[in-house]
Formats: structure tokens, C-alpha cells, sequence
């Protein structure tokens, strides 16, 4: 059954109002894409279009009303309320504080359908590797950065650790950091070229943190989908558990877990399954670390039995754990430790009104020249195509190209 029959089914009575929710969603989503993706925010000229102007008492209605607001005015039922509220949480959100707009997501995750990368994403690093290479860049990996080097007022290079430990030094004309911004601010900038202070960031929401659960299972799961949500019967306290003011580990977690041994057969070895499990947690560091085959801290490891226990009453693989061959646990310590982000968030400042579009963290730093920025913290958001925009967000605007659509050529048509 097609997704958008299978929601209406749930449904029926409000089978007209879910079709204008869903049609609004693939509106907005294409008015996003065409006036606001991929823009800097540095040009009011794309945003003086008449379908802007003409939508914004529409807009203003969906920024200032909650995402589950947007679907409880469409429908009453819990199941849809929280099948069509959950993509909040990959918005580093809660339904209950995104702006009504993201309900753009559904679009893609209804209408579009969702894609998947044969080999997992680890075959999408390896194509703009290639990409890259071909281009003519060199990679150093390994290595994590100390330092931004600033002459004068304006960005000059870096200062690194290999990845032997060794310190060295790379002059550049222009830097473009990919790190977590507070990370950036707090570390690798001296005070003077700061963009933002601690009171600065004090006031910003990090988003939830995530306790992951990588496992390798002997044996098939039938149970299970490639994609499959086991949401919490109590919605809102599920969010309030992992707000930016909670912490610990949440007793009634929602749970998101992905087989993509269902789709692609190279992930695991034959009669096994790959299972991925992405719990929504606060960004919480002091919970302990994760660890490989158990080894984590004790405290993650016991909640991680716990999700592995709900996972097999939920579903009916009542033998789920004795089958568990492989495993491995990443908590918001880890995101902390490993990939520097703030207060262990697993996806970068959540997307509430005033972390979204015109109010989020500008591409170039307004105090250091030629420092630019990409990635998760800043302009247009978090996730993995954002992320891509972000980095197309700089190539526009070290061509000077202020315009609200994407690059008009492919990045390696210019020599």
C-alpha cells in the first residue's frame, strides 16, 4: 500500500484534512527549496518574490505554531500524531517546539519516499573522496585541528596533529571549518576573533543527544522493516525527557531502529542482520561512555539491555539478545569526545524558531575574514543533504553569488 494511503487508512475521517496537510507539505517544501534552502540570508532581494510576499500570512502561521499543532489541526489521532511528528527528532527537535513548517518533512518521507545508498553511507564518504581527489584535493585524515591561525584580522591557516601526533602547520587563503561551531568558538579561535560567547551559547538549544546501539544479529528478523519507529505511548513526556534543560536516560524512550541488511545484502554475512538503533536521549555528557561487544560504562550498558529488551517485546523477536553477535554503544559522551560536539548533541542546534533560517548561525564569521563555515550548525540546518547545501552555501558565496538557488552547474564544471 502506497505511504500515503497507509496514513489516510489510519484515519478516515479526516481523510480530506490530511490531504491538505500532505499537499501544504509538498508546497512548502518546494517554496523552501526554491526561496529559502539555499540562501545565506546576506540578500533580501529572493525574499521580495510575490509567492513569498503572497504566502506570508500562511508562513507566519506555521512558524509561530508548533509542529503538533500543524498535524492536530488536521487530525486527532495519536498514532498519526506521532507517526507525522516524529521526523522532529531528526530536525534535532522536539514536535512540540519546531516551527509548523518542517511538517514539509512529511513530504519527502510520504510523497518522495525515502532513499537509500547501496553499502550504506560509508559508500557515500567513499564517492566524494573520489570526488575530491579528482578534483585535485589532498586529504589528510587522521589529523584533528588545534587551532585556527588569524593574521590581521583575517583567517591564514591552520594548526593540526597528524595523524602520527605530529603538530603542523597549513597556510591557506581561505579557511571553511566543518566542526561544531561552539567548538570552533570556544577552541579553536582566540578570544579576540570569537564569534559567539559562552552567555551566547547558554541561550541556544543543543538538540537531543542519541544513544546508539550498532548490532550484528545471527538470523533473520522478520519482525522488522528496513525502517521501523516504536514511539512511546506518552508523547509529550517522551520530549520533555530529552529537552535541553533533562538529563540522564529517558525510562519510556521512542526508538527508531534501521535493518538495511532488509535492502542491501553486503552489510552483513549471510543469515544475519544489521541493525542500527537510534534512542533519543538528553545531551546529557556525564551518563558514561559506550564501548564495543559490552565494554561501555555500566549505566549505558544496563539502558541499552533495556532498549534491546523493548525491542523484543515490542516486536515479538522474543530471542533478540541471546542472537546479539556483535555490539557496539555511542552515548552523547562520545559525540563529545570524538566529534567535538557541544554538550554531546548528535545532531547540532535543534530547529526551533529561533535556531532556524534567518536566525541561525551565519556561514562567515562577521569578526575573522575569510572564515566560512559549513556543516551542522549553520545555515540551513542539520542532517546529511543540509549539510550538503551548506557546503554549496560557501562555494556560492566565495563566487559571490547571493541568489536563492542551488549552483547552476555541476561544482567540477569550473576549472
Amino acid at each position: 500500500m502506497p505511504a500515503r494511503a497507509a496514513l489516510m487508512a489510519l484515519d478516515p475521517a479526516s481523510e480530506r484534512d490530511l490531504a491538505r496537510y500532505l499537499d501544504s507539505a509538498g508546497a512548502t517544501y518546494d517554496l523552501a527549496l526554491r526561496r529559502f534552502l539555499y540562501s545565506s540570508f546576506d540578500s533580501m532581494r529572493p525574499f521580495l518574490a510575490r509567492e513569498v510576499l503572497g504566502g506570508l500570512p500562511r508562513l507566519a502561521r506555521m512558524l509561530l505554531r508548533s509542529l503538533d499543532g500543524e498535524i492536530r489541526a488536521h487530525t486527532r489521532e495519536s498514532r498519526l500524531r506521532r507517526l507525522l511528528g516524529y521526523p522532529a527528532v531528526f530536525l534535532g527537535g522536539s514536535p512540540l517546539r519546531v516551527p509548523g513548517m518542517y511538517h514539509l518533512m512529511s513530504h519527502l518521507d510520504v510523497d518522495e519516499g525515502v532513499l537509500y545508498p547501496m553499502g550504506g553511507f560509508a559508500a557515500v564518504v567513499q564517492s566524494f573522496v573520489r570526488l575530491a581527489e579528482a578534483a585535485g584535493a589532498e586529504l589528510h585524515t587522521g589529523a584533528r585541528v588545534e587551532s585556527i591561525m588569524t593574521v590581521d584580522g583575517r583567517a591564514r591557516g591552520v594548526r593540526y596533529r597528524d595523524a602520527d601526533g605530529a603538530l603542523r602547520t597549513q597556510l591557506a587563503d581561505l579557511v571553511v571549518t566543518t566542526a561544531d561551531l561552539h567548538h570552533v568558538d570556544t577552541q579553536l579561535l582566540d578570544a579576540r576573533h570569537r564569534e559567539r560567547d559562552e552567555r551566547w551559547w547558554a541561550r541556544r538549544d543543543p538538540g537531543p543527544g542519541a544513544v546508539l546501539a550498532m548490532l550484528g544479529v545471527r538470523g533473520r528478523l522478520p519482525q522488522l522493516a528496513h525502517h521501523t519507529l516504536l514511539l512511546a505511548d506518552d508523547w509529550e513526556g517522551a520530549f520533555v525527557s530529552v529537552a535541553s534543560t533533562a538529563t540522564g536516560f529517558p525510562t519510556n524512550p521512542s526508538l527508531y531502529i534501521g535493518k538495511p541488511s532488509e535492502t542491501d545484502p553486503d552489510v552483513a554475512p549471510p543469515d544475519h542482520e544489521n541493525l542500527f538503533v537510534l534512542v533519543p536521549v538528553a545531551a546529557d555528557t556525564t551518563t558514561g561512555h559506550g564501548g564495543i561487544d559490552g565494554a561501555g560504562d555500566p549505566r549505558v550498558e544496563r539502558f541499552v539491555d533495556g532498549v534491546i529488551a523493548q525491542i523484543a517485546s515490542w516486536t515479538g523477536a522474543n530471542d533478540l539478545a541471546d542472537r546479539i553477535v556483535v555490539r557496539r554503544t555511542v552515548t552523547p559522551a562520545d559525540f563529545a569526545g570524538e566529534l567535538s560536539s557541544w554538550r554531546g548533541s548528535a545532531l547540532g542546534p535543534a530547529h526551533t524558531l529561533r535556531q532556524s533560517a534567518f536566525f541561525r548561525a551565519p556561514n562567515a564569521s562577521r569578526r575573522t575574514a575569510g572564515l566560512l563555515h559549513a556543516g551542522g550548525s549553520t545555515i540551513p540546518g542539520i542532517g546529511v543533504p543540509m549539510c550538503l547545501i551548506s557546503a554549496e552555501l560557501v562555494l556560492k558565496r566565495v563566487r559571490g553569488d547571493r541568489s536563492a538557488s542551488p549552483v547552476a552547474e555541476p561544482v567540477g564544471a569550473r576549472a
